[in-house]
C-alpha cells in the first residue's frame, strides 16, 4: 500500500484519468473527491464488500438451482420399467 500525504487541496493521479483530492479535514475525518471517467466504478468498501458477497450468495443459490432442476430432468428421462 502506497501511503501519502496530502493538504486540503492537494491531489494524487491515478493514470491519465482519475485525480483523487482532499477536499476537507475536520474532527478526525477527511473528505476526498474523485474524479474519474463514467466507466471507472468507484464504490465505498463496505459497499463493494456487501455487493461482492451478495453476488457469491447468488451465484451459489443458482447453482443449485440448476443442480436440482437436472436431477429432476434425469428422473423424468429415466425409462419406466
Amino acid at each position: 500500500m502506497l501511503v501519502l500525504t496530502r493538504k486540503i487541496g492537494e491531489s494524487i493521479h491515478i493514470n491519465d484519468d482519475i485525480v483523487v483530492s482532499v477536499v476537507e479535514v475536520s474532527r478526525g475525518k477527511v473528505r476526498i473527491g474523485v474524479e474519474a471517467p463514467g466507466d471507472v466504478s468507484i464504490l465505498r468498501s463496505e459497499i463493494y464488500s456487501r455487493i461482492r458477497e451478495e453476488n457469491i450468495e447468488s451465484s451459489a443459490s443458482k447453482t443449485e438451482t440448476l443442480t436440482d432442476a437436472v436431477k429432476l430432468l434425469k428422473r423424468k428421462i429415466q425409462p419406466r420399467k
